[in-house]
């Protein structure tokens, strides 16, 4: 492997490949003498290609493969068996950043993210105790897949089982569990520590403990869709839920009303905020925790699923000085992502930014968070007061929750402010005649309000095992509604379900967007009061921007399935 390494030099290629001009490379050598690292010469050169931005990983990846003469695999399309891949111990495979691709008994093949790391290559043989054929196999990739194949099913069984076992004669001492915890309680931590590494694997967004008459069962909820981790023995919950009640400082004593907490994790170095609601069931105490995954940071605009025409007017009102903004959709619909994205994208030293929210979910430097706290009567009107006298510029609403928060609101929007809230609508369509139905003065809601912007998260079909399929007679005729919409060019996928996506056959969530711009039509319309005259101006205005319009779009893309478009776009009004 080393002598095929010799024969042709990383950056040769990339520059023979018209990939990579000859200044980048001269530059990312420098970087490379000045920075040295202990990786191999090639691996270095091609990871401070990427980080500069002159090269993709894929790119890299295919050059290294052609310069050591081995195969290169992409992941995302490469079918994983996980009784093969398993061979390989989770630790070895974060190890050696491998991982065991095919098996015959006589010759395995692994792809491995660094080919040149020679110790890792006698490692994975003498493990094996067969010989090894080497691919090409990005970093990204390698530890995605590694994430959703060593899945901690078994392991989490076998310590609630354990768990289960341990409490069958030592009852939890709930008045002294605070300060004196039992040895009962290592099974407890074990087990929740697998729960919390497991869901942030398979990038859940929710886990649901719920007790129930004879189990308790564990579920994630997964791109939106809710699925069963495990299930236990019933006795196990209370353990688990003191446990959780403890590390968020909720009272342990109260078990019969409802409690909300926060906390923080850490799994494999990364960091994770969990958001934990309590409430009495008939059976005990269920729990749900939102997880919230600070490594990736806050989305950008162009990054949250939106099409460019949507996305210029939305840039264009944001750097208004004035007006208000607002985000419909149910719950875990994105609202909050697409908030967050626009305060990301105005938030400068020369604009003051106030959020009131209930709860703080992200973090922002630069920006001044309050938090809303109904027991001292921290709501989100007084607090909205209060900010107005701190000279913002600009300033978010967690949401429209009442009379008095949309009149401050719209006021504020009409004395100099740009604000920017939620509301829970359907459709961007009716919003503005939500707001009056909660009390907002007509000219308020007409001279205010600038843009409104309804979505939805839909899932995405899974690259590694899509199909074509036959569209079924109900899906033509969804379809056909869309007029402008033409089958010609159309390519509609269905994954059939692989180990990338845990047999589902979607990976992953993108918005799905509709938008009402407040143009002069629609306000004059907005002033009068005849609903029919304010839906027919803004049906025009919107003239297509609609939720099913972009799904059906999607779907003839072959992003996502009709069926996902049709299931996701169900509760907009015709």
């Amino acid at each position: 492997m080393a002598q095929k390494g010799e024969k042709l030099r990383l950056g040769e290629i990339l520059v023979r490949q018209n990939v990579l001009t000859e200044e980048a490379l001269e530059l990312a050598l420098g970087e490379q003498k000045n920075n040295p690292r202990k990786l191999g010469r090639a691996r270095r050169l091609g990871r401070v290609l990427v980080e500069r931005g002159y090269v993709t990983e894929e790119t890299v990846a295919e050059a290294l493969a052609v310069q050591l003469e081995l195969a290169y695999i992409d992941l995302k399309h490469h079918a994983i068996k996980p009784e093969i891949a398993q061979r390989l111990s989770e630790t070895q495979a974060r190890r050696f950043r491998a991982l065991l691709l095919d098996d015959d008994g006589k010759m395995a093949m692994v792809g491995m993210s660094d080919p040149t790391d020679l110790n890792a290559y006698d490692e994975i043989a003498r493990v094996l105790h067969r010989e090894v054929r080497v691919a090409v196999v990005t970093e990204t990739q390698l530890l995605g897949t590694i994430d959703r194949i060593y899945r901690r099913t078994g392991e989490i069984t076998g310590l609630a089982r354990e768990l289960g076992a341990s409490l069958a004669d030592a009852p939890i001492d709930f008045g002294t569990a605070a300060e004196t915890p039992g040895i009962e309680e290592a099974p407890v931590v074990k087990l929740l520590q697998s729960v919390f590494e497991d869901a942030a694997q398979v990038r859940a967004s929710d886990i649901h403990i719920e007790p129930q008459e004879s189990k308790v069962a564990i579920r994630f909820r997964i791109d939106g869709m809710l699925s069963l981790q495990t299930e236990a023995e019933a006795r196990i919950s209370s353990a688990l839920v003191l446990r959780l009640k403890l590390m968020s400082g909720l009272d342990i004593s109260e078990k019969r009303l409802p409690q909300d907490g926060r906390f923080s994790v850490t799994t494999r170095n990364r960091r994770m905020d969990v958001r934990i609601s309590t409430m009495p069931t008939q059976f005990g105490e269920s729990v749900v925790m939102r997880l919230l995954n600070h490594d990736g940071g806050v989305l950008t605009l162009d990054k949250i699923g939106m099409p460019s025409h949507m996305l210029d007017r939305v840039q264009a009102v944001l750097r208004r000085q004035s007006g208000m903004i607002l985000v419909t959709g149910p719950t875990g619909s994105g609202k909050t992502t697409t908030l967050y994205a626009a305060l990301a994208s105005i938030n400068t030293p020369e604009r003051k930014i106030v959020t009131v929210e209930d709860p703080v979910e992200y973090r922002l430097p630069g920006i001044n968070q309050v938090q809303i706290h109904d027991k001292i009567e921290l709501t989100f009107g007084r607090v909205l007061r209060s900010a107005l006298r701190q000279d913002p510029d600009v300033i978010l609403v967690g949401e429209m929750r009442d009379k008095e928060t949309v009149e401050t609101g719209l006021r504020a929007a009409m004395t100099g402010h740009l604000v920017l809230s939620t509301l829970h609508t359907n459709d961007a369509l009716t919003t503005p005649i939500r707001l009056l139905d909660m009390g907002a003065p007509r000219f308020m809601v007409a001279f205010s309000l600038q843009l409104v912007i309804a979505q939805r998260l839909m899932r995405l079909v899974c690259e590694s095992c899509a199909e074509p399929y036959e569209l079924l007679a109900g899906e033509r005729e969804w379809l056909s509604e869309e007029a402008r919409l033409s089958s010609e060019g159309a390519r509609y996928l269905k994954g059939k379900g692989c180990s990338h996506c845990n047999g589902s056959g979607y990976l992953g969530r993108s918005g799905v967007y509709e938008m009402l711009e407040m143009t002069r039509p629609v306000v004059e319309a907005a002033n009068r009061e005849d609903p029919a005259a304010f839906i027919a101006a803004a049906t025009h205005e919107m003239a297509g921007n609609t939720l099913r319009r972009h799904a059906a779009s999607l779907a003839a893309a072959g992003k996502t399935t009709v069926e996902e478009a049709i299931r996701v776009t169900s509760q907009v009004e015709d």
